[in-house]
């Protein structure tokens, strides 16, 4: 394969697929096991599974695919990732605060990213043996059996998030049901697509590698996902932060959410939101 050649994105689903299930693995030997931890700059932990899941990831997907760019969580940004027109964009551990603490929806997130926008990705949960993943009009799969979103008829809505947007929906007068607290992000974010949860919150600040793969299996799976302020995610720009996100199965649903959203978290060009407690929950 040439610098200038890149394969279809069901060759790179494959080669997605079999390094998240080998990552996970190791990650199992690790899980509910005493881990060393470390508090990075932002106060977030980070383990040594985490570490680990991240070079075995950069040598396994760089190694078959050397003239694709990198970004990820546990590994220092390098600028020459936006001369690429293809990058992996990976979160070796997204819930590691769970995972320390013996939670089982951690999960493993690799996408394939070509001029900004994801054609191919996974979101796997080793200890729920489950593995969701998307390629561009592709449809999504969990289990390899197609991802088709919608909850029960008559079920009020299903949707976690933190206190201060629970205050703006019930302010709003919308009734639903709160959701289950889950660490990782990205598994959150594809339960909406598996029709466990109507809507998936992410707060101000998520990162390119927290919703990337999650994203390419919203929408191929026909749910909304957009950052309130800027609508649909670009990825792998200067700046990986996002304002805050939706998924969305109803969108009938959309102004009250992504408002109650925007009075909390606010947007770039608005002043500060209110201070909240943001705990991984409201990651």
């Amino acid at each position: 394969m040439t610098q200038n050649t890149y394969s279809d994105p069901g060759d790179d689903i494959e080669l997605l697929r079999s390094a998240a299930v080998a990552a996970g693995i190791m990650a199992m030997g690790y899980f509910r096991k005493k881990v060393k931890t470390w508090s990075k700059e932002n106060a977030s932990p980070v383990t040594e599974a985490d570490y680990l899941v991240d070079s075995f990831l950069a040598q396994t997907l760089t190694g078959a695919r050397p003239h694709y760019g990198w970004l990820s969580e546990e590994t220092a940004d390098d600028p020459i990732r936006l001369k690429k027109k293809r990058i992996f964009i990976v979160d070796p551990i997204d819930g590691t605060r769970g995972f320390i603490r013996g939670e089982d929806s951690w999960t493993i997130c690799i996408a394939v990213v070509e001029n900004g926008k994801p054609v191919a990705g996974v979101v796997y949960a080793p200890a729920r043996d489950e593995l969701y993943e998307a390629v561009l009009n592709g449809g999504a799969k969990l289990n390899a059996n197609p991802l088709i979103p919608g909850p029960p008829a008559g079920r009020k809505p299903i949707i976690p998030a933190a206190k201060a947007v629970h205050s703006e929906l019930a302010h709003a007068g919308l009734e639903y049901e709160p959701g289950p607290t889950l660490p990782s992000l990205a598994y959150r974010l594809v339960q909406v697509a598996a029709g466990n949860l109507d809507v998936g919150i992410g707060r101000r600040g998520a990162q390119d590698w927290d919703i990337a793969a999650a994203s390419i299996i919203l929408e191929e799976s026909g749910v909304e996902f957009e950052d309130v302020c800027a609508g649909t995610p670009v990825f792998n720009k200067p700046e990986t932060r996002h304002s805050a996100i939706a998924a969305i199965a109803d969108q009938s649903l959309t102004p009250i959410v992504h408002t109650a959203l925007k009075n909390v978290y606010g947007c770039p060009e608005m002043a500060e939101p209110a201070k909240e407690n943001q705990t991984e929950q409201t990651k």
